[in-house]
């Protein structure tokens, strides 16, 4: 029976998760962080039975949005990769006022283009660099062999127009970007060599990307208009499934094409790098325990350093988490409770722009193990939140190399 792989990128690691055609999870492997992404990419794929690559059929990756690099002609790095929340892109921002439509996604400290802009004018090398391409397209283009190819998701931030499928004439440096294709769609057959090395079927396709949060989306399985996925990973992303388009720069706000509808939602830089700043693992799940059930008094916007993306978009935003209590439970209530009204302004947020209303929280991400936290995001949310039978963006990535969006 053939077998379909995903690999789900994040902050602090990668997993890979092969499934059948029934969606079982037939194996799964992860490592940590380390500084070469490629070396990532060969661990996961060396973690997996012989048994399980001699059947993969389709591949696909997710990676970061936002994280890019760029490559010279051959494909290697000429710059060291941009991360998804590096704002140095603010400085280029008025540049991108002046051209982009009002309200656009690719005006933000953050977004691709403000990261290519940036390495335009600060990057010695910039003249030998032949591809700009996300995190996802490059982990691709190791397996597959072709360095121009991206998808609509990773792509958006880059000004890929995703309701007409085409780079606008305002966008420059578009010789630099990659073709953009559908999430989910084949894009080539692995590389023999590669095949050969791990043993997986010349006949793989590799297929293109999504981003790590759509692909928590798709995990989730969720698909009724009014269905959201909350991530609670890093940081703290929001997807709303809406029948209406939002696009609202001053908010973070931007939607995803997602097959024949929407996925309308943010970032926000709050989320577990916050608390594992903090606490250990052990002390977030002995203390949480020990929440009482009723709201915190504490008053925070809890970042770990100036700036966010939504549901406040200020690069400078400063953090709040003062005054800070001696006893470590208060002060872990605190930080849950202010994240959970982060979450619940987002949601209000874009019910008020015009997105279709919130009907059910589906949650991913490790904080969806934690029940204190999710009765807190409950009370301010107002509507069912609950933690997703599939929780791991690899496994929705598994599913998007079997189905693509459409199944």
């Amino acid at each position: 029976m053939d077998l379909f792989l995903g690999i789900d990128f994040g902050t602090s690691g990668a997993r890979a998760i092969a499934i059948n055609s029934e969606r079982d999870i037939v194996a799964q492997v992860s490592v940590t962080a380390s500084s070469a992404w490629d070396r990532m990419l060969w661990q996961l794929i060396e973690g997996l039975s012989i048994e399980v690559r001699s059947r993969i059929s389709r591949i696909a990756i997710n990676g970061t949005s936002s994280t890019v690099l760029l490559c010279d002609r051959a494909g290697v790095p000429i710059t060291t990769p941009l991360m998804y929340n590096d704002a140095r892109g603010a400085s280029v921002l008025e540049k991108i006022r002046a051209f982009a439509p009002e309200q656009h996604t690719v005006i933000s400290a953050t977004s691709s283009l403000a990261k290519l802009l940036w390495w335009e004018l600060n990057c010695a090398s910039f003249s030998d660099a032949r591809y700009f391409l996300h995190q996802a397209d490059w982990l691709a283009f190791q397996l597959h062999g072709k360095l121009d190819v991206s998808d609509y998701h990773n792509s958006l931030k880059l000004g890929y127009d995703v309701e007409w499928l085409e780079y606008p004439e305002w966008l420059p440096l578009k010789e630099l970007m990659p073709i953009v294709l559908e999430p989910g769609s084949a894009i080539a057959l692995i590389q023999p060599s590669i095949a050969q090395e791990f043993h997986i079927p010349p006949t793989c396709q590799i297929c293109a990307g999504t981003t790590d949060s759509i692909a928590a989306f798709i995990a989730s399985q969720a698909n009724e208009i009014g269905d959201a996925v909350t991530s609670l990973g890093s940081t703290l992303v929001l997807k709303l499934l809406s029948d209406v388009r939002v696009d609202r720069a001053e908010f973070g706000i931007y939607s995803h094409r997602f097959g024949d509808r929407w996925l309308v939602g943010g970032a926000s830089n709050t989320g577990g790098a916050v608390l594992q700043h903090f606490f250990t693992s052990d002390e977030l799940r002995e203390l949480s325990d020990r929440i009482p059930n009723q709201e915190s008094p504490l008053d925070y916007y809890p970042l770990l350093q100036p700036g966010d993306r939504f549901p406040i978009n200020d690069p400078m935003l400063a953090p709040r988490i003062e005054p800070r209590p001696i006893d470590r439970v208060e002060f872990l209530h605190g930080l849950l409770e202010g994240m959970a009204r982060i979450e619940a302004q987002g949601y209000q947020l874009l019910e008020s722009l015009g997105a279709s209303p919130l009907k059910r929280v589906l949650t991913a991400g490790g904080g969806a193990n934690n029940a204190a936290w999710t009765a807190m995001r409950q009370r301010q949310i107002g509507v069912s939140v609950m933690r997703a039978d599939q929780t791991e963006a690899a496994y929705g990535t598994a599913l998007l190399a079997m189905r693509g969006l459409s199944g």
